[in-house]
């Protein structure tokens, strides 16, 4: 069941996963194909990309996202949009790994009560957090380095790191 109203944390990651993402593009370049504020014809495939709202991938992105990686419930907002962000570029099971390889626990892509408690046992947030964004840039340039034509997305992908 969806809230009426979603968690003020997950309201503002959302909104800074959208300024990164733009309206309708068909890029033939692009391995996502046909998006629409970032929700993937690839990904989504019953969903009619071009006709969908705002308020329809906020949906996708609350269900098919954000519950997946248990964002209001991971220690930090920052460490939380970090999170969600890679889970809709990379998927969430990439992103939920990338946590797991940091914490030292079973990388199976699934952020439970064992990665949450990691999580706040970790020494430092912010060191996470740190080594959460370098992580995510080397799964980046590793994509590069197999497809040398993704190159045009990577400083893209880079800059939605630190932004």
């Amino acid at each position: 069941m969806i809230p009426h109203h979603y968690s003020e944390r997950f309201q503002k990651c959302v909104d800074r996963v959208l300024e990164h993402e733009g309206g309708y593009v068909n890029d033939p370049a692009d391995p996502g194909g046909e998006t629409k504020f970032g929700i993937s014809k690839l990904t989504f495939p019953n969903v009619d990309i071009a006709s969908l709202t705002r308020a329809d991938a906020i949906r996708l992105y609350y269900e098919h996202y954000w519950r997946r990686i248990k964002g209001d419930q991971i220690i930090s907002n920052e460490l939380a949009l970090q999170i969600f962000d890679m889970a809709v570029n990379a998927g969430p099971v990439v992103a939920c790994q990338l946590i797991q390889e940091i914490v030292g626990t079973k990388q199976d892509g699934v952020i439970g009560s064992v990665t949450l408690a990691a999580m706040d046992r970790y020494h430092s947030v912010a060191g996470m957090i740190e080594r959460y964004k370098f992580l995510r840039a080397r799964h980046y340039c590793r994509i590069v380095s197999r497809n040398h034509s993704h190159v045009r997305f990577l400083m893209g992908w880079i800059n939605r790191i630190e932004s």
